[in-house]
């Protein structure tokens, strides 16, 4: 198979001359992709800038697609390790235990809530993985072809304030840790620890990523299992009954969209991290690594956070007093400290260490998000927007340290309502419109004129926000259909009304937006 190109260096698109065959539906050709040489030739600043960057060993590619002769990852077992040191972290220990002191649930009913929603809300990330490899495009490239040249725009946004996010309230947990080590350790010292470690390793890109993640889950698996052993043997585990009444059922479903948000929150930039396997991976592999890398530390660290909370009920205890004085961290240190001493800090700052992990894909993902929202910004290196990012949300986490327990809430909630939308919406297009794989043709993601339109997407994204505004119950906010939900502050079924009203929608308006536009 041969190819010539003419390589625009500002625009950094290739273009072919000649057309590419196509040996089978699995075969997918590389027009539009970038070869690795075309990143670094010229006398701009970011051809001088990656030039510099490229001798140290950083990721010189963005956006750009990969060509199929430079996707060469050994071995498919690094996309489960990838994800499962991502949440085999204190994060998600925190979603876990919130179930008790913010949610006031019992312990049967957040299992099964942790069990059951865990699996509704990774199976989207473990499907657009599949798309990485058969096209060898970032998730939010893919996303142009379900909501346009620049829809797609708004929805990078969104992702850019997610990762960020997501990056600030991760690093407040791995901070109130530190603070349970060392009491006189400031919360703002221990955000900058975490973030500046962080930097460094998504700094270098796509494969110290996923050599990091490779082996980080490990200790921390270990002290978890310790966590387990250690708060087993001090007996204070307290089933805590189930609650009944419309208060339980408000609770449970406000619970439920937090697990949700937190386990659906990798599906913007899902893609990202398979896009240099081979063409030739079979998507059910890919599938089945993803989803095994998530299922096992969500459920895992989740419900050992919900077991150990159950002892904040015991009155004057340490567990309570733990959580009052340093949040997530003095829980932890409640366990691990008075039976272990020395080594029990050492425990807890390997945990807080682990944010790392989690913050990782976050923090790389989001450069390739602020890349896709116009040429000028393309224009600049991934590597310092990963740096611009980093300084944001280090200070967005430093005023937003004491407040941790209602930031996280809000914010697991606002992540479902928004990628509940973008689920619908991508689902949709993928299923109805496009038939499958065989409907895309990868090298259009270059021209905006034969995208689609993204009225019909960005119109039932707007549906979606009506919906979770009607279905939502924040502490600022209840909606009238939230309320229904539940007793006091409603229940919060904003996520799922998103959801329904993105997807119905979308279906009529993209139906006449092909009718009337051809695409």
């Amino acid at each position: 198979m041969s190819e010539k190109f003419n390589y625009d260096v500002e625009a950094r698109a290739v273009k072919p001359n000649l057309s590419t065959e196509i040996d089978s539906s699995e075969c997918i050709g590389d027009e539009g992709a970038v070869p690795a040489e075309a990143l670094v030739t010229g006398d701009s600043f970011f051809a001088k800038a990656q030039r510099f960057a490229g001798r140290f060993g950083v990721e010189q590619r963005g956006i750009e697609r990969v060509p199929s002769d430079e996707r060469s990852d050994a071995g498919m077992s690094q996309i489960g390790t990838l994800w499962l040191s991502a949440n085999m972290v204190v994060s998600a220990f925190a979603i876990g235990a919130l179930s008790y002191p913010v949610f006031n649930l019992g312990f049967i009913d957040t299992i099964l809530i942790i069990f059951f929603i865990n699996i509704l809300g990774i199976l989207p990330v473990c499907f657009f993985s599949t798309f990485g490899p058969r096209f060898g495009l970032r998730q939010m490239v893919l996303s142009r072809f379900f909501f346009g040249w620049y829809g797609v725009k708004i929805i990078a946004v969104f992702n850019v304030l997610a990762c960020i996010g997501w990056s600030s309230v991760n690093v407040i947990v791995g901070a109130q840790l530190f603070h349970a080590v060392n009491g006189n350790m400031p919360g703002w010292a221990g955000v900058v620890v975490i973030a500046v470690a962080t930097f460094f390793i998504t700094l270098f890109g796509y494969k110290v990523v996923h050599t990091y993640e490779r082996y980080s889950w490990i200790p921390c698996f270990i002290i978890f299992l310790i966590v387990l052993g250690e708060f087993a043997h001090s007996g204070h585990f307290q089933n805590v009954p189930m609650r009944t009444g419309s208060s339980e059922a408000g609770a449970a479903l406000s619970f439920a969209a937090s697990v949700f948000g937190f386990a659906t929150g990798w599906t913007s930039y899902a893609a990202d991290y398979t896009v240099y396997q081979p063409v030739s991976r079979p998507r059910r592999a890919i599938f089945f690594w993803t989803f095994a890398g998530l299922f096992f530390p969500l459920l895992f660290t989740e419900m050992l956070g919900a077991a150990v909370a159950t002892a904040i009920s015991i009155p004057s205890s340490p567990y309570k007093a733990g959580y009052t004085s340093s949040g997530i961290g003095g829980l932890l240190a409640a366990v691990l400290l008075p039976p272990l001493g020395r080594f029990g800090q050492f425990c807890l700052v390997i945990l807080a260490l682990s944010i790392i992990a989690n913050n990782c894909p976050n923090i790389y993902s989001v450069s390739l998000s602020l890349q896709l929202l116009a040429r000028a910004s393309q224009r600049i290196p991934r590597f310092l927007w990963t740096f611009l990012a980093t300084c944001i949300y280090i200070a967005i986490a430093i005023p937003g340290y004491d407040h941790f327990e209602s930031v996280l809430e809000d914010f697991m909630l606002l992540i479902a309502y928004w990628l509940a939308i973008y689920i619908a919406v991508s689902i949709t297009e993928h299923v109805l419109f496009r038939r499958g794989f065989a409907g895309y043709h990868p090298e259009d993601y270059l021209d905006k004129g034969k995208l689609p339109i993204g009225a019909a997407a960005m119109t039932a994204f707007a549906m979606g926000v009506l919906g979770a505004v009607l279905g939502m119950a924040q502490p600022w906010f209840t909606g009238p259909v939230g309320k229904l939900c539940g007793a006091d502050h409603g229940g919060d079924v904003g996520f799922e009304l998103a959801f329904g009203f993105a997807a119905i929608s979308y279906i009529p308006l993209r139906y006449l937006e092909r009718r009337r536009f051809g695409r």
